[in-house]
């Protein structure tokens, strides 16, 4: 198990300048944002506009923190999400405009390079036994949630992640009421 602290995260501008994230996690650890197998970030959207094109890949959303964004992805209708709502999957590769629905929101980005990784992001509620395939990564983000896993203990705080390696178990126990979300990567095929 490994703390990935929101202190450590990459601060970097985003592709089409419009804005700032946070590198949480990225797969192999010295690819580029074009060259990357799979991909976790944090990025806090002030403003109207356009998501940063990223060919080839496949995107998720959640929304962390604020009143809402409504995403207009090309060929499709448009979607409105808020804290509560599921996980929001995606081509990151298709024009996608984002209008916020009050002030600031913070959200977390997972991508995955299609046809090389595949992902799914779960919201989840709860305590839960996890145990991580054996080619598949597991990230795991929870405002108050507490993760042991081989031996340790972690108590994530805002904008900490844990990752589990290959074969890992880990027993989750959120904070009462809260949920936490479930990161699972793994090789397309």
């Amino acid at each position: 198990m490994k703390l990935l602290g929101a202190h450590d995260h990459r601060r970097m501008a985003w592709r089409n300048g419009g804005g700032e994230t946070l590198e949480v996690a990225i797969f192999p650890a010295d690819a580029g944002i074009d060259a990357f197998g799979w991909r976790v970030s944090m990025a806090i959207v002030a403003q109207d506009g356009a998501f940063s094109i990223f060919a080839g890949a496949d995107r998720t959303l959640v929304l962390l923190d604020g009143d809402g964004i409504t995403l207009e992805v090309a060929g499709r209708d448009a979607v409105t999400l808020s804290v509560d709502s599921p996980p929001f999957a995606f081509p990151a590769d298709v024009a996608t405009i984002a209008r916020l629905r009050g002030g600031t929101i913070t959200d977390l980005n997972v991508m995955t390079a299609r046809g090389r990784y595949v992902h799914v992001v779960e919201r989840c509620v709860g305590p839960r036994m996890l145990v991580a395939g054996p080619s598949e990564t597991l990230l795991l983000l929870g405002v108050g949630a507490t993760v042991e896993a081989s031996g340790e203990r972690a108590a994530l705080g805002a904008g900490d992640l844990v990752r589990l390696a290959p074969d890992e178990r880990a027993h989750v126990s959120p904070a009462a009421g809260a949920t936490w979300l479930l990161i699972a990567i793994r090789p397309a095929g």
